[in-house]
């Protein structure tokens, strides 16, 4: 098989992993992979795999994205590949232009993967225009079931994304060197109850809830401490720095402590006692959850999204009501008190979601 992936960049996030991951099974079980993108850090490694990169500027949401049609059709027609696979809204539009100026007969199968409860309009219709239709959990089938009635329920395909038990091994300890080093930069964690929120600096993903918590938890339990784990961009400081002024005023400096944006997250999911997951809105799958649960560390998040799926499947008891502030505090006691470790995670893996994804293109070609 020869797959061409489509996406805008190449830098980071769950998008972008996705397209490693699927380029790198496909290499391993000696098939042609193309990803068209335009470009960013982690180029060097999908090339170092075995991939092919065309950069193209197809990320752009505005109308000089148009010009890159063109181009497009001439690197599809050039390479000819079996499957063209798209996983953004702007290459998704570019593709399908793009594909219209191509002969039916020499057109390749499309395949979209809908990664998010984007706003429903027009142009994110466009993800829901393929033969096939991959959903990264039963939440965004049925976001897109509700939303997009003209899509055929039998060409949506729910295939959950997944994570390398390997890399994420269960009762994962971080090294002595690496426990010295963080409690010489952050003694106040040292002998201490770690809550950890993980997750980039925005409105979205719970701060104030936690904020909230610890100001209930700091009396009755002086051990608790909360991590948060995840850094703000430019455009976000001014949020940062709303959060720090809260810890301040709740008294909580003692208590709260911002790690900023880390890329040793296995070591920190595996030094929490408890991960929390608070997000306003549902996510559609929830992978640092899954990650936390998979290094064997209770995760106590909101019933909705993809992280009740893994939740409901993986540990149930850490599932919350959404926005019962109440059963939340009683659940963190009730870890506080009695702490627990979570069974080896055995659903969810990353080979699964390569072998169904693999398996979704071969039906499509063997329909030719």
């Amino acid at each position: 098989m020869k797959v061409m992936q489509l996406l805008p960049e190449l830098n980071s996030g769950g998008v972008e992993r996705g397209t490693l991951e699927i380029a790198r099974a496909l290499v391993q079980q000696g098939h042609t992979s193309l990803v068209v993108s335009n470009g960013g850090r982690l180029v060097p490694e999908l090339e170092a795999e075995g991939s092919t990169h065309i950069q193209l500027p197809i990320y752009k949401k505005a109308l000089s994205s148009l010009w890159q049609i063109r181009p497009l059709r001439k690197i599809i027609e050039q390479h000819q590949p079996d499957i063209v696979h798209v996983r953004s809204r702007v290459p998704a539009w570019l593709t399908h232009f793009a594909l219209k100026g191509i002969p039916a007969s020499r057109r390749p199968h499309l395949v979209s993967t809908v990664h998010g409860f984007y706003s429903v309009n027009r142009y994110s219709a466009i993800m829901t225009h393929a033969e096939k239709v991959i959903a990264v959990s039963d939440s965004v089938v049925e976001y897109i079931r509700q939303n997009y009635p003209t899509c055929p329920p039998q060409d949506i395909v729910r295939i959950y994304r997944g994570i390398d038990p390997k890399a994420f091994p269960h009762g994962y300890q971080p090294t002595a060197q690496w426990l010295n080093q963080v409690y010489n930069d952050y003694p106040q964690l040292e002998n201490k109850f770690l809550l950890c929120l993980p997750g980039r600096i925005t409105r979205l993903k719970g701060h104030e809830t936690l904020i909230q918590l610890m100001s209930q938890l700091k009396q009755q339990y002086p051990q608790v401490h909360a991590l948060v784990v995840g850094g703000a961009d430019a455009k976000k400081q001014a949020y940062l720095d709303e959060l720090q002024n809260s810890v301040q005023q709740h008294g909580l400096t003692e208590h709260i402590t911002f790690v900023g944006h880390r890329s040793d997250i296995r070591e920190w999911l595996a030094l929490s006692d408890v991960v929390l997951s608070l997000s306003n809105q549902a996510e559609t799958f929830g992978r640092t959850a899954l990650e936390a649960l998979s290094v064997g560390t209770p995760v106590i998040g909101w019933k909705r999204g993809g992280v009740a799926e893994i939740l409901s499947q993986v540990y149930p008891q850490g599932l919350i009501e959404v926005d019962d502030q109440v059963s939340l505090l009683r659940n963190i006691q009730q870890h506080i008190e009695h702490p627990v470790t979570v069974a080896p995670v055995t659903q969810f893996s990353l080979q699964d979601m390569c072998q169904n994804t693999l398996a979704l293109y071969q039906q499509l070609l063997q329909r030719k």
